[in-house]
């Protein structure tokens, strides 16, 4: 695999290794309503991948190869990756390329078999981050949160928001062209994973849609879906039992 960067992480608890990955615009703290029940029974290790939080900028050409490799640099032996988004194209790439590297895979609301008018529509919002990143951060957390959710949690949703706009706006335009065009390069490869692979989204993500996660699951080998009803994007801050639940019972 290509150099890696030192990636900005932390770990906590005991146990087997497991690794949190989060989408492009966010950081570590994403996870931070999954961690500590996580970290009761594995050693967790989450991370700012390569252009976000206190991690390395990102450059005009960064490949998803590359976000990959800094997080193998990171892993010590076999650990479960659970990857959300950006962070779920990660470890495909590193269940591909390092598959002893790779103990089980949980994939979080990610893209997979993007039709043309799906492709199209995440170009659209790449080229509206480069025209007006302070728009394109504000239409992000329109289609994260329901009206119901944001009018129950206004804070964090305000908190997510300052995250976006607290990007390096040339990192965050790196990433998201991989989190935009990836999923295309990964798709011929996907049937030479052989972790165990739990895939699941969001009834309501209309990014990451339901239709998406069965593709996925019915592309990789040993992998199963999982649809959780009422949800959009941000399953691990807007239903984190679920996804504790999920990742705990996981055959590993």
């Amino acid at each position: 695999m290509t150099e890696a960067v030192s990636l900005a992480h932390e770990v906590h608890g005991t146990g087997p290794d497991l690794v949190l990955l989060h989408g492009v615009g966010l950081d570590r703290s994403m996870w931070s309503r999954c961690l500590p029940a996580l970290a009761e029974r594995h050693r967790v290790t989450v991370v700012d991948l390569r252009g976000h939080g206190t991690s390395p900028a990102a450059a005009p050409g960064v490949s998803l190869r590359e976000l990959a490799a800094d997080v193998s640099a990171l892993l010590e032996g076999p650990a479960h990756l659970v990857g959300f988004s950006l962070g779920a194209l990660v470890a495909q790439q590193l269940a591909v390329e390092r598959p002893e590297s790779v103990s089980s895979l949980t994939l979080v609301s990610s893209v997979a078999g993007r039709s043309q008018e799906e492709r199209t529509a995440v170009l659209r919002r790449r080229d509206r981050a480069r025209d007006d990143f302070a728009a394109s951060a504000h239409a992000a957390v329109e289609r994260w949160f329901s009206p119901e959710w944001r009018a129950r949690e206004p804070e964090l949703a305000w908190s997510v928001l300052e995250t976006l706009l607290d990007n390096d706006r040339t990192s965050y335009l790196s990433c998201y062209e991989i989190f935009a065009t990836a999923d295309a390069d990964l798709w011929p490869h996907l049937p030479e994973i052989k972790a165990q692979t739990l895939v699941m989204t969001g009834e309501d993500d209309p990014g990451s849609t339901p239709a998406m996660t069965k593709l996925l699951a019915d592309r990789i080998p040993n992998a199963r879906a999982l649809i959780v009803p009422g949800t959009r994007h941000l399953l691990p801050l807007e239903r984190p039992e679920q996804l504790i639940e999920a990742v705990l019972k996981a055959p590993h």
